[in-house]
């Protein structure tokens, strides 16, 4: 392993330089980001001139992304905590990339005496913005709230390549998978796509491949100077301030705003989502070899409004609120939360066997069949083990709520159901956890989308020639109609249950047959969708056939 004290400013050639990155194969990850981080800090102090200097930052290019790729990937699948074993790996993983993109400043300021040095300005431009957008996306990848000044600091370097007359020129990237080119105006916009996919709602698939298509679609997006009118829906960025777009409805119209203008981009969304109905792949319209269907498309939907459209308004506003929410995570404590009572199969017979072997006992006298209500179904909850979670309200609408939790608690997920009961309220309700992020002092911050209507806890199963009247009933939920949200009855059934037209048997005191007809919400731990009853007739037409 290479000494630590090393900084390796006696390196004298760009072939050591080079010697020294073949041989970071005998190393792991951890030692060969270590010797990165010392060979970038060391560069600049070195004899080299700033061509070679240059040719040194190229060649380490390729190896780097992929250390950084192996150290993020101990960190990605989950939140990560500021007080956690892996907060050390993002500082390290950071402070790479900031080393990345300062090495690429100084030889912007170092070599612009030189004539024919000044033909390397769109390069040094375009990796000195990506490498600082990479910081915020480390960020987001992480789940951790981007650090004060890192979205100042991108903007910075694109007005410096705006005065310098470099924001359009194109120069050659190995690393752009689908064009092997890129623009500083390309790699900027490609930062601010990214931004818009609401990262911290992303797993670590999801983020990868949002990075990745906002390459290939950055091309297809302009920031405006000049525009014919103000539209309030679209989106506006304000060069002075630390963050990304927003809708300029909502920062309003301001001296040197850039508006951001998708329309072509959303042309070519749209093109592509007619060639997947067509069978086409993702790996053949340069979504990348990794991407299945139907994840691609449906993620690819979602990205067709913040991308290519215009901001989409809030349907209802958000207010300030004070007070705690209770919020369980589990299937089953949260079916006994809903509806106040333990889950029984209705074919409990069967299920609950040895409680009929004690009528038999008792010479016939059977024992009480009817469930009792809890009376306090959370003490039960604990009572069984299950985690109940208390977190602080920041803001709620209508349609969700965005809480915070300062104390550690159960693990939650994107994208997970859970049960969740405000503190004004006297019922659970159902949500989606729409995103998580943790602050700099460790506060977890989460955003919770409700599911429309109040639930009522059912037991369910599938039907068909393979199912018998002994198969367990599972636990599941139905939704109302709520006509002032415009949202359909639906039932919540357990993940990966739902094919559109799968016939589903519902007890909810009485047995009835139900047909999926399409879905509203897809989870890690569930499926929403609407549906439709089937009939008496249509279920002797159907076992006739």
């Amino acid at each position: 392993m290479p000494d630590s004290a090393q900084t390796y400013t006696d390196l004298r050639s760009v072939e050591q330089y080079r010697k020294l990155l073949r041989n970071l194969h005998t190393l792991n990850a951890s030692e060969s980001h270590a010797t990165l981080v010392r060979m970038l800090e060391g560069l600049l102090a070195s004899p080299l001139g700033p061509e070679e200097q240059l040719e040194v930052l190229e060649s380490a290019r390729q190896t780097i992304t992929f250390v950084q790729h192996e150290m993020s990937s101990r960190y990605a699948a989950h939140p990560l905590p500021p007080d956690s074993q892996e907060d050390a790996t993002l500082r390290q993983v950071v402070r790479l990339w900031t080393a990345l993109s300062t090495a690429y400043a100084r030889l912007a300021e170092g070599g612009s005496g030189s004539d024919e040095f000044r033909a390397q300005w769109p390069l040094l431009a375009q990796r000195r913005i990506q490498y600082l957008g990479q910081v915020i996306i480390e960020y987001f990848r992480a789940h951790r709230a981007e650090p004060p000044g890192a979205w100042k600091a991108v903007h910075a370097a694109f007005l410096e390549a705006e005065r310098a007359g470099v924001t359009h020129s194109r120069v050659i990237d190995p690393l752009n998978n689908t064009w092997k080119a890129q623009s500083p105006d390309e790699a900027y916009i490609a930062l601010l796509l990214v931004d818009l996919t609401n990262p911290y709602g992303r797993n670590q698939r999801e983020l990868n491949w949002i990075c990745r298509w906002a390459q290939r679609f950055a091309p297809y997006c302009i920031m405006q100077t000049n525009w014919e009118k103000d539209d309030a829906r679209a989106y506006g960025l304000d060069l002075t301030e630390d963050h990304g777009l927003r809708p300029v409805a909502l920062i309003g119209s301001r001296p040197g705003m850039r508006r951001f203008d998708g329309h072509r981009l959303a042309a070519q969304i749209k093109a592509m989502l007619a060639e997947f109905k067509q069978g086409t792949t993702p790996a053949s319209l340069g979504l990348g070899d990794d991407c299945s269907q139907p994840a691609c498309a449906r993620l690819l939907v979602s990205l067709y409004r913040p991308w290519g459209m215009s901001a989409a308004g809030r349907r209802f506003p958000r207010r300030s609120k004070k007070g705690s929410n209770k919020i369980c995570t589990d299937w089953e404590a949260i079916s006994l939360l809903v509806s106040g009572r333990d889950f029984v199969p209705p074919n409990r017979r069967q299920a609950l066997g040895s409680r009929y072997d004690i009528n038999m006992i008792t010479f016939g006298a059977r024992a009480d069949d009817d469930i009792p209500d809890f009376i306090d179904p959370e003490v039960e909850v604990q009572k069984r083990g299950f985690a109940l979670d208390e977190w602080q309200t920041v803001d709620h609408s209508v349609s969700g709520f965005r809480v915070q939790r300062k104390h550690p608690g159960q693990r939650i997920e994107h994208h997970q159901m859970v049960g969740i009961k405000p503190s004004d309220g006297s019922q659970y309700l159902l949500g989606q956890v729409s995103w998580l992020m943790y602050e700099p002092d460790g506060t977890l911050m989460a955003g919770i989308h409700l599911l429309a209507g109040l639930p009522t806890a059912v037991a369910v199963r599938t039907t068909g020639v393979n199912v018998s009247s002994q198969d367990p009933y599972a636990q599941g939920f139905l939704l109302p109609e709520i006509a002032a949200m415009r949202a359909p009855a639906t039932i919540v059934l357990p993940g990966g249950w739902f094919h559109a037209d799968r016939v589903v048997e519902l007890h909810d005191g009485e047995p009835r047959q139900i047909r999926l007809t399409s879905l509203v919400a897809r989870g890690t731990n569930f499926d929403q969708a609407t549906y439709e009853h089937v009939s008496t007739t249509s279920r002797a037409a159907s076992s006739a056939a």
